[in-house]
């Protein structure tokens, strides 16, 4: 009977992991062992003419990427529109979130507007913008129409244009992701600090430095590792809109990497998205470890002056109790426990403003 009821208990333990092997073996299938494979094949010189009998050619693949210019340049395209679409999207981001988290009329309506673009499909998006940069699109027409026909040329096909095109639609496309990101952490603010802040004389803007940007941190890391990874995989609008071209202006590593694959250099297509693989995952790594949010302890000093205005034991038994800080806007206890009493004191007791 004992061992009835061992083996029922056991079975009820283990029968939750029954639901977990489905996505395993998905996960497995489709993206551990195609990854494992790439790794190993971007070692080869396997192509469309010997897809069954690829050759070890060690580190060639790598020799030939890194000495090849137009490869040096897709780099360099796609970490130039990386981080210019992730300040962008940051930017416009925060600030509509900000607006728009304000009691204004009809809110909710601007917030679905500027949310609507996100959930286009990038090929879509990418036609759509085609339409509007091209000779006779929208945009020169608009122009004509405003007396500036000087300014009109195919957006598209010029060098030193296509490219702050394609930037522009990315950031369009994603800064109403963001600002719904920044609008959940924005609205899990508490109004207390806030109004602690406004009793203790700081302004707007040492507000937002002290407290909105800090309590922030969470969305931020969210907001930049999923843009920063997006924008670094860029591929679908981009080669919609220009394919690469004008030349090479446009090219990133996407793009590169599709060129190469049709022309059956499999092995060293694959050898590009190892490389491609190898940059987002230590960008990640890096934004994350810049971006992860930090709770700091108060030291002996600052934990005696944080007591000496405590009205209820007068810095004798009060204790930090909840610290909300970052080390880039200085250390904020928004809290103490004097006892079994909490205790909001002064923000001058702990941060000069």
């Amino acid at each position: 009977m004992k061992n009835d009821s061992t083996k029922k208990r056991h079975h009820l333990q283990f029968y939750p992991a029954y639901f977990t092997f489905p996505a395993l073996a998905i996960f497995v299938l489709f993206f551990a062992v195609p990854v494992l494979a790439g790794f190993v094949l971007s070692f080869t010189d396997w192509n469309i003419m010997r897809i069954f009998e690829p050759k070890f050619n060690g580190l060639d693949n790598f020799i030939y990427l890194f000495t090849d210019d137009n490869f040096l340049l897709a780099i360099k395209n796609t970490i130039f529109f990386a981080v210019f679409t992730c300040v962008g999207i940051i930017v416009i981001g925060f600030l509509l979130a900000f607006a728009l988290i304000q009691k204004l009329y009809a809110r909710n309506f601007y917030r679905t507007v500027f949310y609507m673009p996100a959930v286009l499909s990038l090929i879509v998006v990418g036609i759509m913008f085609s339409s509007v940069f091209r000779m006779d699109g929208i945009l020169n027409r608009t122009l004509e129409a405003i007396g500036l026909a000087s300014w009109c040329k195919d957006w598209l096909g010029d060098p030193t244009t296509a490219m702050l095109c394609i930037i522009f639609v990315q950031i369009w496309k994603w800064s109403g992701f963001s600002m719904a990101i920044f609008i959940a952490g924005l609205q899990g603010i508490s109004r207390e600090y806030y109004e602690a802040a406004t009793i203790d004389g700081a302004n707007f803007w040492q507000q937002l430095r002290g407290i909105t940007l800090p309590l922030l941190t969470p969305s931020f890391t969210i907001v930049i590792t999923m843009n920063l990874i997006g924008a670094l995989k860029v591929f679908e609008q981009l080669y919609v809109m220009t394919g690469g071209g004008p030349g090479y202006a446009t090219q990133v590593l996407g793009t590169y990497t599709y060129q190469a694959f049709s022309k059956g250099l499999l092995g060293r297509s694959t050898a590009m998205g190892l490389v491609l693989f190898v940059i987002v995952t230590c960008a990640s790594l890096l934004v994350n470890n810049i971006l992860r949010k930090k709770r700091w302890n108060c030291n002996a000093q600052e934990e005696r002056s944080l007591r000496k205005n405590c009205a209820y034991c007068h810095y004798r038994n009060c204790v930090p109790d909840y610290f909300c800080a970052n080390d880039d806007y200085g250390i904020w206890l928004l809290q103490i426990r004097c006892g079994s009493t909490a205790v909001s004191p002064h923000f001058s007791d702990r941060v000069a403003f």
